[in-house]
């Protein structure tokens, strides 16, 4: 496998993935990630969520990393979305931490939520939260890394098999902003 590679996704340079993150989007979907689209998401659907992910970069209200191996496919993304709101401003909510299947258990996700929680400090975001399917393998992945849990949901979301289950809340705090 080639090395993997870090990048900030900008505005700029957001069309350069474009292509990665729909076909990301589509392999985690495919193999049940329940990331808000049911089983019969498709490629038409797909642009339209990353037309959404760009406008939102535009906008700043958004941060979005990938992982690209030496050819520039796209392994894995993760966003963290920035509140906006006056009182809100020292929160953030970690988004669609998505790791493409054949590219699991290589430390990706890792190194993505390193960077993001880095630039959370740096855009003075000192409390971090999120949400996954309670049960899953991403609990103890998020608890690995210091996350909290908080409770979780009943019957919160569907899986694209569109069976319901609860989800767990997590936070994690990374200091007072500055």
């Amino acid at each position: 496998m080639n090395a993997a590679q870090l990048r900030r996704v900008n505005a700029e340079s957001f069309a350069n993935y474009r292509r990665g993150l729909v076909n990301l989007l589509l392999d985690a979907v495919e193999h049940g990630a329940s990331i808000g689209f049911l089983a019969d998401f498709d490629e038409t659907q797909a642009h339209a969520y990353i037309n959404s992910v760009q406008g939102d970069l535009e906008h700043g209200s958004l941060l979005l990393w990938v992982v690209v191996d030496d050819e520039e496919k796209v392994l894995a993304s993760v966003q963290l979305g920035l509140c906006q709101k006056a009182n809100g401003r020292n929160r953030a909510e970690v988004q669609k931490l998505l790791v493409l299947h054949q590219a699991r258990r290589r430390g990706l996700g890792q190194q993505l939520m390193g960077a993001l929680e880095l630039a959370a400090h740096q855009h003075r975001r000192g409390l971090l939260y999120l949400d996954t399917e309670a049960g899953s393998a991403a609990e103890a992945f998020y608890q690995a890394l210091g996350y909290t849990r908080v409770g979780e949901l009943p019957n919160y979301c569907q899986s694209p098999a569109g069976h319901y289950a609860p989800t767990a809340i997590y936070f994690k705090t990374l200091g007072q902003p500055a």
